[in-house]
C-alpha cells in the first residue's frame, strides 16, 4: 500500500512538472466513462437574488485543495428548462477535476445570444465573487450548454475568444455560421433530433468553424434532442476528454480524441482534425 502510494505521488509530481495544469491520475477508458472520477465533490447553491446577469445556479467543485486551482466550465440549460435538466453534468465533470457551474437563466425562454451573455456573467461571478473563486484558475475557462444553451455556448465563445473550450450539446441557433470562433469546439448532435436536426444545426455549426481550429463533431447514435438531459456515458466521456485536453492542456487525453473515434452503437459519426495543435 505504502509503495503504491509513493509511486502514484512520484508519477503525479513528474506530470505536474511537465504540465502544471494536469489534474488527477493517469486516465483510462474506464476512468473517463465512470459515473464519478478521482475527486470527491462538494457543491454550493447560488441564489438568483445574489447575482446579476444570470439566474443563479449550483457550483460543483473538487473538495480537496491539495492539487491547487482548477479550470472551470459554466453550463446553460435549454429553452423552457432549468439547471435541473443539465445538473447531472455538475458532479460528473467536477469529479474529474473541474469547477462546474450549472446555471439557471434569467427566464426560461431566453434566446441563444442572451444565454451566451449569461454564461459569461456566470463565469465572471465564479472567478471574481463566488465563495470558491480561490479554487478557480480564471485563465482556464470553458462553456457548455444544451439546445438554446448550446447555441449560447457558441455565442459566448464568439464574444470571448480567450475561452479554452466550448461544447454545444444538440445546440440550436438561427446563426448557422461561426467562422469567427477561436475556441476549441466540440459540437455534439443527435441522429434522431427533430427539434434541432443535425442537418440544419450541429452539422452547419461544425462545418463553418475555421479549418485551422481544433474542432470535432460527435453525432450520437440512437439519440434525441433531449438525450443530454440525462446521464449519458458517451457525452461525458468526450466532454471530459475535450475539457481536459483544452482547458487543462492535458495531452494525456489526446488518445481518446485522436485517432478519431469510429462509429459504434453509441456514435453515429465523428469528425475532427487530428492531431490537435493547441
Amino acid at each position: 500500500m505504502a509503495v503504491g502510494g509513493l509511486v502514484t505521488a512520484q508519477s503525479g509530481s513528474a506530470g505536474a512538472a511537465e504540465n502544471p495544469y494536469e489534474r488527477g491520475p493517469e486516465p483510462t477508458v474506464s476512468s473517463i466513462e465512470a459515473p464519478r472520477g478521482h475527486y470527491a465533490v462538494s457543491e454550493t447553491r447560488v441564489p438568483s437574488l445574489g447575482v446579476t446577469g444570470f439566474g443563479g445556479g449550483t457550483i460543483y467543485y473538487p473538495t480537496s485543495t491539495a492539487d491547487g486551482t482548477f479550470g472551470a466550465v459554466a453550463i446553460s440549460p435549454g429553452f423552457t428548462a432549468t439547471q435541473s435538466s443539465i445538473s447531472w453534468l455538475g458532479p460528473r465533470l467536477a469529479s474529474q477535476g473541474f469547477v462546474v457551474f450549472t446555471i439557471d437563466t434569467l427566464t426560461t425562454v431566453d434566446q441563444p445570444d442572451s444565454r451566451g451573455e449569461q454564461l459569461l456573467a456566470a463565469l465572471d461571478y465564479l472567478t471574481q465573487r463566488s465563495t470558491v473563486r480561490g479554487r478557480v484558475d480564471s485563465s482556464r475557462l470553458g462553456v457548455m450548454g444544451h439546445s438554446m444553451g448550446g447555441g449560447g455556448s457558441l455565442e459566448a465563445a464568439k464574444s470571448r475568444p480567450g475561452l479554452q473550450a466550448a461544447i454545444p450539446l444538440t445546440g440550436w441557433n438561427l446563426d448557422k455560421t461561426w467562422p469567427e470562433l477561436r475556441t476549441p469546439t466540440l459540437v455534439v448532435g443527435a441522429d434522431g433530433d427533430t427539434v434541432a436536426p443535425v442537418s440544419s444545426h450541429s452539422e452547419p455549426f461544425y462545418e463553418s468553424l475555421p479549418g485551422s481550429l481544433d474542432k470535432a463533431y460527435l453525432e450520437l447514435n440512437g439519440a434525441s434532442h433531449f438525450t443530454p438531459n440525462t446521464s449519458n456515458t458517451t457525452i461525458a466521456k468526450y466532454s471530459v476528454s475535450w475539457l481536459k485536453r483544452f482547458i487543462d492542456n492535458d495531452v494525456r487525453y489526446e488518445r481518446f480524441l485522436c485517432p478519431l473515434p469510429r462509429p459504434s452503437t453509441t456514435i453515429e459519426e465523428y469528425r475532427g482534425n487530428c492531431p490537435h495543435t493547441s
